[in-house]
C-alpha cells in the first residue's frame, strides 16, 4: 500500500484515499489527474472497498481507456479483461449489446460512424425526393444529433416554423429508417441506452447495485444526457427521492447497503470546458455538487508541467472569467523564463519571425517534435505552412490536414485548374457533380464511356453526350466556359474569389451548420493568392503579364507546398495545431499566433451567451500547454478576402500582468513599417538571450531592412497619387529594391501595399 500511495502530493493523497462519497476533484491543468483517477481505482480494490466489475470508469477517449487499463495492470497483479472502463459510447455499447432485446434492437445491430450517418441521410433524402440543396444532409445530421444528446426524440422535438417542421419529419424518418435497417450512430448509443435504463426498473435497480463506485474523467466535457445517465447509474433518479434510497427502503434496513447509491468520483476543470460546440455543459460540475450535496472537494493544483511565469498568466487570465469554482496552479519548479510577446507589423512578418525563432531552438538543442505553433482558427496555418514550406523545415499538422490538402481547397483548386486546362480529367471528376447539380453516377459512366471511344477528356467528350446527362453535364462546361470569359481580366485573387463564389462552393458550404470553418479557409485561399503576387517575383516574371500563366503558376505553387516537406518516417517535426486539438498535450515551446481581437478571442464569441468566457477558457488552455518557454505573437495587419485588414491586440494580452512578459522589438508605427517586413537582423535575438530575468524586455538594436527608403521609382512619402480602384490616397511608407512596393492610405478604402510592378499609380 505504501509503494501504491508513494509520491502523491497531500492534495492528491487526499483524493485518492477519500472514504465511499461523491466527490469533486477540480484538476488543474498538468496536475497528475490521471494518476490520481488510476491509484483511486487501485485503492479501491486493493482495500476490499470493490472489486475489479463492481466499479465503472468513463473517459473521453480510448486511447485515455487504455491508458489507465494499462497502469492499472502495473499497480495490481490484476486482469483488467471485463472491467468496465471506457468512453461513454464504449460503455453504452455494451450495455445495450447485453440486453439488445429489452432495447429493441437486434442482436446484431450495426453502429453508424459519422460518413455512414451522413450517407443513409442522403440516401433517406433521394428516397423521399427531399431536396438536399433546401435541407443539407451534414445541417441535418447535426440538427438530429443535438436532439438526441439533449435527449430529444422526433416525437417530443419542437417545430417553431414550418422549416424546423419539416426538419422534425426528416428526423423521425430518419429514426425509422435506422429502426428499420438494425442501425445505430453514435449519438443513438447513449440515447438508447438511458431510456433503457430510465424504463426498465429492474434493469435500473441490478447496474445501480452492481456499480458502487463510478468514477469520470474529464467532467467539465460531458453534456446534459452524458450526466443524466450518471445520474441514473449512481442511483439520483428524475422520480424525487434517490433511487438508491427507494430501493434501500424497500429491502429493509438490514440490507440499506445493498441499495445505496453508487459514489460518484468526478474528476474535472471547469477552467478547461472549450466544447461547448460539442454539447458539452461546464454547468454540469456546478449542478453535480448541488444535486449530490457534494461535500468534498479537493483542488489539486501542483502543476508538474509548466515553469511559474507562464503559470501565473494563466492564473491572472482565467481569473477574469464569471462562476468559476475557483483554483490557483502553483509549481516547485522556479518561475523560469519570462512570456515572450512579439508584435508583428503583419501576418507574415509574424510567420517569418515564428519560423525564423523555430529554427534558432532547433539549432540550440530544442526537438522540433517539441515546438508547438497553435492557433485559434485552422485557416490561420496556411501562412505559417507557407513559411515552414519556404525555409524548409518539416512540419506536421495534428489532428488535421495542411491547407492544400483540405477538401474545401482542393474543390476550389480543381475549378482553377479547369480554368487552365479543361483537359484535366481529375479535377473534372472531383467537381462535376460539386455542388450537387443532379449528375449522377450513370450520367458519369455515360460520358466516361464516350471520352474512352472518342479518346478525348471528359470535358471535351461532353458535347457529344446526349438525353439528360447531355444536359446536366452540358450545363457545368458552360459554368467553367463562363468562369475563364469572366476572370481573363481580373488578377489571381480576384480570380480565386469569383470562382469561390460563381461555382457555389461559399453558397453550399453556408448551408453547412459546420461550415464556418471551411469558409474560412476559402477566404484564406484568396488571402495566399494575393500573397503569392507579392512574393514569388520569378514566377510572375516568367508569366509576364499572362493571366493564364500566372494561374499555372499559382496552382504548381499549391501542388508543391501540399507535397513537400512532409516529415519522414521516424523524422522529427514542427506541430501544427488549434488550440482545440492541443488540449491534452504538452510541449517544451509553444507558440500562439494571432492574437488580435476577432481572431482570438474570435469574433463569433461576442455572439453567443458567454462566449467570450469560453475562448478565454481556450486561451487558458493554450498557455498551459508549455513547459518551459512561451511566445505570444499578433500582427497589426492581417490578409482577408485578399484585402488588408487593421488589427487591435487581443484583450487577452492585457490580463496577463506586464511584470511577466519580456517584448520583442515592437513593430513600429504603421509609416514606418516596412523596415520590419523582409528580414531579421537579429533584433530579436536579445529577447533570445535574456535567460530568466524580467527586465530589459525590449530588443535593442535597429532592424532596418535595407529596402526601405523615403522614395522609390520617382514616388516619395507624402505624395498624393490616385489608383484606377482605390480613388486618390497619401504615400505612407515606401520600400524599393527589386520589388519595390509603397504603402497608400487610400482613406475610406483604407491602408493599402501595392507592388509597382503591377500596381498602376498615377503622381498628382
Amino acid at each position: 500500500m505504501s509503494e501504491l500511495l508513494a509520491g502523491l502530493n497531500p492534495d492528491q493523497l487526499a483524493a485518492v484515499t477519500l472514504p465511499s462519497q461523491h466527490a469533486l476533484i477540480l484538476a488543474g491543468a498538468g496536475s497528475g489527474k490521471t494518476r490520481v483517477l488510476t491509484t483511486r481505482i487501485a485503492w479501491l480494490i486493493s482495500t476490499g472497498q470493490v472489486g475489479p466489475h463492481g466499479l465503472l470508469a468513463v473517459t473521453f477517449t480510448n486511447k485515455a481507456a487504455k491508458e489507465m487499463l494499462t497502469r492499472l495492470s502495473a499497480m495490481l497483479p490484476l486482469n483488467t479483461r471485463g472491467m468496465w472502463v471506457g468512453t461513454f459510447h464504449g460503455l453504452c455499447n455494451r450495455l445495450l449489446r447485453a440486453h439488445y432485446r429489452e432495447a429493441g434492437l437486434p442482436a446484431l445491430f450495426q453502429i453508424l460512424d459519422s460518413a455512414d450517418q451522413l450517407a443513409a441521410i442522403k440516401r433517406l433524402l433521394k428516397a423521399l425526393n427531399v431536396d438536399d440543396e433546401k435541407f443539407p444532409p451534414r445541417e441535418l445530421a447535426s440538427f438530429i444529433n443535438a436532439h438526441k444528446e439533449q435527449g430529444i426524440r422526433a416525437a417530443q422535438a419542437e417545430a417553431w416554423d414550418e422549416y424546423t417542421r419539416r426538419r422534425v419529419e426528416l428526423y423521425a424518418e430518419y429514426e425509422a429508417q435506422c429502426q428499420r435497417e438494425g442501425v445505430v450512430d453514435f449519438a443513438e448509443l447513449l440515447l438508447r441506452a438511458y431510456e433503457l435504463l430510465s424504463r426498465n426498473e429492474p434493469l435500473r435497480r441490478h447496474y445501480q447495485t452492481r456499480f458502487t463506485h463510478i468514477l469520470v474523467d474529464e467532467f467539465q466535457d460531458t453534456n446534459r444526457l452524458q450526466y443524466a445517465w450518471l445520474k441514473l447509474l449512481a442511483g439520483y433518479g428524475e422520480y424525487g427521492r434517490a433511487a438508491g434510497q427507494i430501493a434501500a427502503a424497500e429491502a429493509g434496513a438490514g440490507s440499506a447497503a445493498a441499495g445505496a447509491p453508487a459514489a460518484i468520483f468526478a474528476v474535472g476543470d471547469d477552467d478547461q470546458s472549450i466544447y461547448a460546440f460539442r454539447g458539452a455543459d461546464v454547468g454540469n460540475m456546478r449542478d453535480f455538487e448541488r444535486e449530490f450535496a457534494v461535500k468534498s472537494v479537493i483542488r489539486l493544483e501542483q502543476n508538474y508541467r509548466s515553469h511559474g511565469n507562464i503559470l501565473d498568466a494563466a492564473n491572472a487570465l482565467i481569473s477574469n472569467n464569471n462562476g468559476r469554482l475557483g483554483k490557483n496552479l502553483w509549481t516547485a519548479a522556479g518561475a523560469g523564463e519570462p512570456i515572450r510577446v512579439f508584435e508583428a507589423f503583419s501576418d507574415i512578418d509574424e510567420a517569418r519571425f515564428i519560423v525564423d525563432e523555430a529554427r534558432e531552438l532547433v539549432r540550440d538543442g530544442v526537438e522540433r517534435d517539441q515546438i508547438a505553433l497553435l492557433y485559434r482558427s485552422n485557416a490561420q496555418s496556411r501562412v505559417l505552412e507557407h513559411q515552414l514550406f519556404s525555409a524548409g523545415v518539416p512540419y506536421r499538422v495534428h489532428g488535421g490536414l495542411r491547407f492544400f490538402e483540405r477538401q474545401e481547397i482542393k474543390h476550389a483548386l480543381a475549378y482553377l485548374r479547369l480554368i487552365a486546362n479543361a483537359d484535366d480529367d481529375t479535377a473534372f471528376s472531383r467537381v462535376v457533380n460539386f455542388p450537387t447539380r443532379g449528375i449522377g453516377a450513370r450520367s458519369l459512366e455515360a460520358l466516361q464511356d464516350a471520352a474512352h471511344r472518342a479518346n478525348s477528356s471528359l470535358y471535351n467528350a461532353a458535347a457529344g453526350l446526349a438525353g439528360k446527362a447531355g444536359a446536366s453535364v452540358g450545363a457545368f462546361v458552360r459554368l467553367i466556359e463562363a468562369l475563364r470569359r469572366d476572370t481573363a481580366a481580373l488578377k489571381l485573387s480576384e480570380m480565386v474569389a469569383h470562382v469561390i463564389d460563381e461555382s457555389g462552393l461559399r453558397r453550399h458550404y453556408l448551408g453547412e451548420k459546420e461550415g464556418a470553418e471551411r469558409l474560412e479557409n476559402l477566404d484564406e485561399l484568396i488571402n495566399a493568392a494575393e500573397s503569392f503576387l507579392r512574393e514569388d517575383s520569378d514566377a510572375l516574371a516568367e508569366a509576364a503579364g499572362d493571366a493564364g500563366a500566372v494561374l499555372a503558376a499559382f496552382l504548381a505553387h499549391a501542388s508543391l507546398e501540399a507535397g513537400e516537406h512532409q516529415a519522414g518516417e521516424g523524422e522529427t517535426a514542427v506541430q501544427l495545431m488549434t488550440v482545440h486539438a492541443a488540449k491534452g498535450l504538452e510541449f517544451d515551446v509553444v507558440f500562439i499566433s494571432g492574437l488580435e481581437q476577432g481572431l482570438f478571442p474570435h469574433e463569433n464569441a461576442a455572439q453567443e451567451r458567454e462566449g467570450l468566457e469560453e475562448e478565454r477558457r481556450l486561451m487558458y488552455v493554450a498557455i498551459t500547454r508549455a513547459r518551459k518557454r512561451l511566445y505570444l505573437s499578433w500582427a497589426q495587419t492581417r490578409m482577408l478576402h485578399g484585402q488588408t485588414r487593421y488589427c487591435a491586440p487581443s484583450i487577452f494580452l492585457d490580463e496577463i500582468p506586464p511584470a511577466l512578459l519580456r517584448r520583442l522589438a515592437p513593430a513600429p508605427a504603421f509609416a514606418s513599417a516596412p523596415a520590419f517586413t523582409s528580414g531579421y537582423s537579429g533584433g530579436y535575438a536579445a529577447g533570445r538571450a535574456g535567460g530568466n530575468g524580467g527586465g530589459g524586455g525590449k530588443a535593442s538594436g535597429s532592424r532596418a531592412a535595407a529596402g526601405s527608403t523615403t522614395e522609390v521609382r520617382g514616388l516619395r512619402i507624402g505624395q498624393s497619387v490616385e489608383h484606377a480602384r482605390f480613388g486618390v490616397g497619401v504615400i505612407v511608407a515606401a520600400e524599393g529594391g527589386a520589388d519595390a512596393r509603397v504603402q497608400v492610405n487610400f482613406g475610406a478604402a483604407g491602408m493599402k501595399w501595392l507592388a509597382l510592378d503591377y500596381a498602376k499609380l498615377t503622381p498628382l
